[in-house]
């Protein structure tokens, strides 16, 4: 339609003539004059609607399905979120555990030996410095710590610290290459020198070259000047292997150490040393060793020709006819004649 002016006059028209129907049926409310235009309309239309409905239906429930999807997906990671918690406690309360262990172990060596303690946690391993066996602790100069201050744990000797900061400080491992701490052979007081190896045992030279060792054999930390670096009677390890002296001054063994190096975790620091040496009694009780079977004693005994039992120390001891024939006679055979009712010879166990 080209825009002139009749034709804007008709939509003027038109417009004016909806308001007045519309105006015209609100008034009229259920007796309104159009509503029978309304329901021929609804009739034409309806199904329409409905076809277009259902066309538009899938869309809607598919975009409410995703909604939906969303609200499951959420609801699914909220628990995934509450299991992870879950889990992340157990786990912690199990280590928490494992070092109430740990503590408890430390806190009973301190009390055998009478050392004054500093409990500390290994934060750091030593690739960050250097690459050599040296653990960083949580405990520093704030907390009393020093340089040359004996480390132990549960377990026994774990190294001595080097360096001290105000909140932090580095222990030197007792497997450390560059470690050496005098030691004491239980019992005998065998005196020697123990050297880090790595992963490896402990080399332990002993100043007597004739010194008896064999495997098994425990140490403990001989002592220093002062209590510096080592405090006495903290133990070692055991003897592994025993190298042939072969007419040296000196005995080199190997050791076992009683700490694991590799899995630290609480440690205490001696900031007190004992009053007294402790000597061997930090070390752990020996199991008792089962005891042997005693063997069950044998008797052989033999029957002599007359019917005699005779023990091995050739004393009679009964004879086979008494024992046949309460009458004590020998038993008679069909014949009447007398023979044995048993074999010329017998063993016996009692």
């Amino acid at each position: 339609m080209r825009d002139t002016r009749e034709s804007r006059l008709l939509l003027v028209l038109l417009i004016a003539i909806a308001f007045a129907l519309i105006t015209v049926d609100i008034r009229g409310g259920e007796a309104s004059p159009v509503d029978g235009a309304r329901q021929a309309a609804s009739t034409v239309f309806g199904p329409v609607e409905n076809g277009v409905a259902a066309a538009v239906d899938p869309v809607g429930n598919a975009i409410g399905a995703v909604r939906a999807s969303g609200d499951r997906h959420d609801k699914i990671a909220a628990l995934e979120q509450q299991n992870a918690a879950l889990k992340a406690k157990l786990g912690s309360d199990d280590q928490n555990r494992s070092r109430v262990r740990e503590l408890d172990k430390m806190l009973k060596k301190s009390d055998a030996g009478q050392y004054g303690i500093k409990a500390a946690e290994v934060i750091a391993i030593g690739a960050a410095q250097g690459f050599s066996w040296t653990v960083t602790i949580d405990a520093g100069s704030k907390d009393g710590l020093k340089r040359d201050m004996t480390v132990l744990n549960g377990d026994g000797l774990v190294g001595r610290v080097t360096t001290v900061g105000p909140d932090t400080a580095t222990v030197l491992l007792a497997n450390d290459p560059d470690f050496t701490v005098g030691t004491r052979m239980e019992s005998t007081d065998e005196l020697g020198f123990a050297t880090g190896q790595g992963s490896r045992p402990l080399a332990v030279q002993f100043l007597n070259g004739k010194a008896k060792v064999k495997k098994g054999d425990r140490l403990v930390t001989f002592g220093s000047s002062k209590d510096k670096p080592f405090v006495p009677g903290v133990p070692v390890g055991e003897v592994v292997r025993v190298d042939p002296s072969g007419g040296d001054l000196t005995r080199t063994v190997y050791v076992r150490p009683y700490v694991g190096f590799t899995k630290l975790d609480i440690v205490g620091i001696v900031v007190q040393a004992p009053r007294e040496d402790p000597r061997d009694t930090v070390l752990p009780k020996k199991q008792a060793k089962p005891a042997k079977p005693k063997p069950t004693p044998t008797v052989t005994v033999t029957i002599s020709p007359n019917g005699d039992i005779v023990d091995t120390g050739g004393n009679v001891v009964g004879n086979i006819h008494q024992s046949a024939n309460p009458s004590g006679g020998p038993s008679p055979d069909p014949s009447g004649n007398a023979t044995p009712n048993a074999d010329n010879a017998v063993n016996e166990q009692r």
